[in-house]
């Protein structure tokens, strides 16, 4: 390293650091703020205090009732951290797939991950019934997404659609018949849980619980970090196939390596959250504006982002009919539609 090149790699390092506390401080704020807010409003301090009670139990002082602690520590606590770690999983798989197919428009839901998680949770719901108790939704959700991606992967290789436009196009067509599949087990099923189904299908977090979050976070943190590692080929892969080949990546399957990982951490993040669209669509592109193109920080600021966004998505949906939750896909839809007809015109 020349002399030169020491201070403007120092400078980087330093800028790095700061962006990272600044991003922690935003994430730990928001996290506060909305388990904070609801239909039982809870001052801000009284959360600090309960949850560090919890940690380290004797460091302060309860002044507040049992209740009110059951409210932010069993409840809110976990739906909270649920909702972080969707939206980043959502919001990472979104920036990925977007690098690695050169389609501004891509998003977790075009691999018919989404659908199949639907079909699972459909099943368990109206068919199966709750045979491994709070987890059967889940686990069986999580099966359906894996379903799907096998299904999507192998009508690709069958088909011959190695491109990133026929990928797509094989995600698109598995997800239309698998929801065909899944409005077949809506119309046999009970007519009394309807509302039950559709409710998960709008998305929710009301599985949120301490136990359930050991499973997104152990496959959200190494899958992350793997496509964190690949930012380079995915800079290249973004810049075209052949590019890409040019630099030694075997681009068929690199990209099936990624579609593989992304229906990985979509299918767990559906399982316990339901179908929540649009946020792997938006924040990419939000976070473009700030960061520039780079996946290396494109991928970790659309995490922050994905996470910090759902958040807040998660307490306006808790809020807004108190107390009764609108579901978080509404709130997603809404705000999703009116960035689309943004983003349209932007291009325009």
């Amino acid at each position: 390293m020349t002399d030169a090149a020491a201070p403007s790699m120092a400078r980087r390092i330093r800028t790095g650091s700061g962006l990272a506390l600044m991003a922690a401080a935003l994430l730990g704020l928001s996290i506060v703020l909305a388990v904070s807010v609801g239909a039982v409003a809870i001052p801000p301090g009284t959360v600090w205090g309960i949850a560090l009670d919890r940690i380290l139990p004797g460091v302060v002082t309860p002044d507040w009732s049992a209740g009110r602690a059951n409210i932010v520590w069993e409840i809110r606590f976990p739906r909270v951290i649920l909702a972080g770690l969707v939206g980043a999983g959502l919001g990472l798989v979104g920036a990925a797939l977007q690098s690695v197919t050169r389609n501004p428009l891509a998003d977790p839901h075009l691999l018919g991950i989404s659908s199949g998680g639907a079909f699972g949770a459909i099943a368990a719901l109206l068919h199966t019934g709750m045979f491994l108790g709070l987890l059967t939704v889940p686990l069986m959700a999580f099966g359906g997404a894996l379903l799907a991606t096998v299904l999507v992967l192998a009508v690709a290789h069958l088909a011959g659609a190695s491109s990133a436009d026929r990928l797509v196009l094989a995600g698109v067509a598995v997800s239309f018949v698998i929801m065909a599949c899944a409005n077949i087990l809506i119309f046999l099923g009970d007519p009394r849980a309807t509302h039950t189904v559709v409710f998960w299908m709008l998305g929710g977090l009301g599985l949120a619980q301490w136990s359930n979050l050991i499973w997104p976070m152990a496959v959200l943190l190494p899958c992350g970090l793997w496509l964190w590692a690949q930012a380079g080929r995915l800079n290249a892969m973004s810049l075209g196939d052949e590019t890409a080949a040019s630099l030694g990546i075997e681009v068929s399957r690199f990209r099936l390596t990624v579609f593989v990982v992304a229906a990985l951490i979509t299918g767990v993040m559906v399982a316990f959250s339901g179908l929540i669209g649009f946020v792997g669509l938006m924040m990419p592109h939000l976070v473009r504006l700030v960061v520039g193109g780079d996946t290396r920080h494109v991928l970790p600021a659309s995490a922050l982002a994905g996470a910090v966004f759902l958040i807040w998505a998660d307490a306006l949906a808790r809020v807004v009919m108190a107390p009764e939750d609108v579901p978080i896909g509404v709130v997603t839809g809404l705000i999703g539609g009116v960035f689309f007809i943004w983003m349209m015109a932007r291009r325009r």
